[in-house]
């Protein structure tokens, strides 16, 4: 393979090599999943050569490492990007198709890996593959979920939730290290000791533990012999039967062990509206953290004597709150296994550990209540009982006889344990992913820890990256943004700005638009197989897809679409340019207003979908199953991008920034990222609507909004509500979206009447989409438009972002592998 150099004949060899090692059939009898587990394993084969070379450069050179802790890692199909990475990917294509094969058809067989659910993951996806492209030594850390969040079907417009069995054929690409694994303990109690030299050592008894166990998957670097690993954690019992109790007729007891491992590895994001799901999700949050901690600590003990100069080479990120036990872990490792005292253990901890935070939602920054977290985890209870103690008398201190901001800061009050005051009081950076988001963290929601600690918290606005969402899942754009401004893009971005040149050449202009007409076609071709509905690839493909959450309003969307329904039935003569809404999006299984959009624009897909009489203006699909590998057909072929949030509510979004690097024009409110977006495409090549933040924070403060005014004075708004509750979309009971209607106009159900502002936004969303319309009937408007945000996308790679981290928080070198 280009490894160095590619020998196709070797490779096809290699292929039926594997077909008949692993299968025992000839290529011509297997199947095409065996056919991409043979390819996936020649692949492999390559990749591991380069692995071994990365960890003996690592051994060699002794680099400051980064351990990315993250609850999920959205990785998408690895063998196209892996092929991509290596240079490879034409000359493998090639070579299949001499033989018969189709790649294309081969990545199909490919389950996208159950790690991740939403943007969360995706960055930490996109974060390892730049690290390895820049050549900088890091370990991604988290949990080999057998069945990730959920696979979702769409039963009658339901989202039906079923497991994601994506290891049921294996997984080619990832390797069981169990060499490496490590005990996690639970519950029991903490018996103190005194020791021979007179100190108190603590000792956790009548626990229950489980043995994680590492799987490591490879993270390939572009064109750099780089190789990664992200180290996803499977748990096993320490006994895994129980012969005695079985005998005994104990038969629960005999496997208790093997289901308590079982348990916290099944699934991502349990379903915590219940005790056993908060339990269950603490519970995962410390095994992959104590695992990982564990390991880095060994990892670093064999090669330096001197635990206090660990934060010299080594650093813990904490992608959100879910990872911030790390921080009392670490402290229970130096504390209980080092024989450290507190001021050392409390200094290399608070050199060490750094926390981003990625939301503004309040209810998204973990509180566990003590009851559950002092039974499960007692040590590290202990731990951040003294960490809390100290740190109040810090705050009091620094702010003498100001009860109320101990209250605000404390990290245990009020029976609850607050992670990220947690991770904020130990960790020596925290970071926003957006400019707005880092500025309301630092003035609204976090704005006591500023006060206390200015220095800590910046800004690391997010990124993608262009080598999956442009080379891979739109090579058509890919190769002509190449055989126009050379390929010095794939690994520096910013370079794609010389195309700006183009946006105004007639050729240019042509060639763009027939790329995006092609993904178009593209994409209704799979509509067409998985929904069963023709779309128009001339129409304009209007898409929201992201996760489902109240505050990016996706039912704004729906219900504009409603709206404009109305508008064709009332006129049908009004010339109207025919669109195509798409929706992508799943509800978490317990969150039934997210669950109930999803059935809304099921059932108004449903009606606009069989009313012929409206001459096919109109389309309106929802994407089962959203996920990364369908997610890059989608941005290739949007024309318009919803990123629709009320302003002030996301923190950043990254599917904003892979639509712009697709050429699809956003739509958008001023919030998370779309406002960098703005400044860096110009206003004139994005549309913008609603309030502003600095309004939706004005209006949350005075509570002064009332959604009745807007519905008792706006007969077209009045309309499409009381279609909610009359029958219109849901003819067998018209009760089905009450809720979705009192969530807008009262408190039944919310504590405030349209929390998201969607009714006072609904106007200014309303002329936008107009503005739209208008827009795209100039084609060559259009395209200039959509060549500038491609353009102009350069500042949104996520190598921008990984290398600020380097510069500005881990204090990185770059590691060379050779060839």
């Amino acid at each position: 393979m280009r490894f160095n150099f590619f020998d196709k004949k070797a490779f096809i060899q290699n292929v039926r090599d594997n077909v008949k090692n692993l299968y025992r059939k000839t290529l011509e009898e297997a199947s095409q999943q065996e056919i991409f587990q043979a390819v996936s394993y020649t692949v492999k084969d390559e990749i591991i050569d380069k692995w071994l070379s990365t960890q003996q450069t690592y051994d060699k050179e002794d680099p400051k490492i980064v351990y990315y802790m993250s609850m999920e890692f959205l990785m998408g199909r690895a063998l196209g990007n892996n092929l991509i990475n290596l240079k490879s990917y034409k000359e493998v294509k090639e070579a299949l198709e001499e033989i018969g094969l189709n790649l294309d058809a081969i990545e199909d067989q490919e389950p996208d890996p159950a790690l991740g659910n939403g943007g969360l993951g995706r960055l930490a996806a996109c974060f390892m593959e730049s690290l390895a492209t820049l050549g900088y030594a890091a370990y991604g850390c988290g949990i080999r979920y057998r069945y990730g969040m959920f696979k979702q079907k769409i039963q009658d417009g339901f989202q039906v939730e079923v497991p994601d069995n994506w290891l049921k054929n294996g997984y080619p690409f990832e390797l069981r290290r169990p060499e490496y694994a490590y005990e996690v303990k639970f519950g029991g109690y903490v018996r103190t000791e005194c020791t021979s030299d007179g100190k108190t050592r603590f000792v956790q008894e009548g626990y229950q533990s489980v043995i994680a166990v590492p799987y490591d998957m490879p993270i390939v670097g572009y064109g750099n012999n780089v190789v990664n690993t992200l180290m996803i954690w499977d748990a096993e019992a320490k006994e895994c039967f129980e012969l005695d109790s079985f005998d005994k007729g104990d038969y629960k007891k005999a496997v208790e062990q093997q289901n308590l491992a079982r348990n916290l590895v099944e699934v991502l994001y349990p379903n915590d509206n219940h005790t056993a799901g908060k339990e269950l999700r603490l519970k995962q949050q410390y095994f992959f953290v104590s695992a990982s901690v564990q390991r880095a600590l060994d990892r670093y003990k064999k090669r330096h004597d001197d635990i206090h100069k660990l934060p010299e080479k080594v650093t813990f990120q904490l992608n959100d709150t879910h990872p911030t036990v790390a921080v009392a872990e670490l402290m229970r490792i130096l504390l209980d296994e080092e024989g450290l005292g507190w001021d050392e253990a409390w200094e290399i901890t608070t050199k060490t550990c750094a926390y981003t935070n990625h939301t503004i939602m309040a209810e998204a920054l973990e509180k566990w209540p003590i009851e559950i977290f002092s039974r499960l985890l007692p040590r590290v209870y202990q731990i951040i009982e003294e960490i809390n103690r100290r740190f109040i008398l810090q705050i009091q201190s620094r702010f003498p006889g100001d009860q109320g901001r101990v209250a605000r800061m404390a990290i245990i009050y009020d029976g609850q344990v607050k992670m990220a005051h947690l991770a904020i009081a130990a960790g020596y950076s925290v970071n926003g992913v957006a400019r707005l988001h880092t500025e309301i963290l630092k003035n609204e929601q976090l704005h006591d820890f500023y006060e206390m600690f200015p220095e800590k918290f910046n800004n690391k606005t997010n990124g993608i990256t262009q080598r999956r969402f442009l080379m891979h899942g739109n090579p058509l754009l890919a190769d002509w943004v190449t055989n126009h401004i050379g390929n010095d893009w794939i690994t520096n971005l910013s370079h794609i700005e010389k195309l700006a040149i183009y946006a105004d050449d007639k050729k240019a202009q042509q060639e763009f638009m027939n790329i995006k007409y092609r993904n178009k076609v593209r994409l209704a071709e799979y509509i067409k197989e998985h929904n069963g509905i023709e779309v128009d690839p001339r129409s304009i493909f209007d898409v929201q897809v992201k996760r489902l959450h109240e505050y990016k309003r996706q039912l704004l969307n729906i219900l504009h679409v409603m709206y404009l329904y109305n508008q064709i039935k009332d006129h049908p003569e009004m010339d109207f340019y025919p669109r195509t809404f798409i929706f992508g999006a799943k509800a978490a299984a317990g969150y039934k207003n997210a669950k109930l959009t999803i059935k809304l624009i099921n059932s108004v897909a449903d009606v606009i979908n069989n009313d012929s009489s409206i001459g096919g203006k109109l389309r309106v699909v929802f994407i089962e199953d959203y996920r990364v590998s369908n997610a890059e057909w989608i941005f290739a072929a949007a024309d318009v991008s919803e990123q629709i949030s009320t302003a002030s509510k996301e923190a950043s979004g990254t599917g904003n920034m892979k639509f712009m690097l697709n050429g699809a024009i956003t739509l958008g409110t001023m919030d998370g990222a779309n406002i960098e977006m703005a400044e860096e495409v110009g206003m004139d090549n994005i549309f913008i609507f609603g309030m502003s933040s600095d309004e939706v924070i004005a209006h949350e403060r005075n509570r002064d909004y009332n959604p009745m005014e807007i519905y008792n004075n706006d007969s077209d708004i009045r309309r499409v509500l009381t279609q909610l509750v009359d029958g219109t979309y849901a003819p067998n009971d018209r009760e089905l979206f009450r809720t979705l209607y009192n969530s807008l106009l009262n408190t039944q159900c919310t504590q405030y009447a349209d929390t998201y502002f969607i009714l006072k936004d609904f106007r200014s969303y309303a002329e936008a989409q107009k503005r739209v319309e208008a827009y795209y009937r100039d084609e060559a408007a259009w395209a200039k438009s959509a060549i500038l945000n491609v353009a102009h996308s350069g500042k949104f790679s996520s190598d921008r972002t990984i290398q600020e981290y380097v510069d500005d928080i881990w204090h990185l070198n770059r590691i060379t592998v050779k060839g």
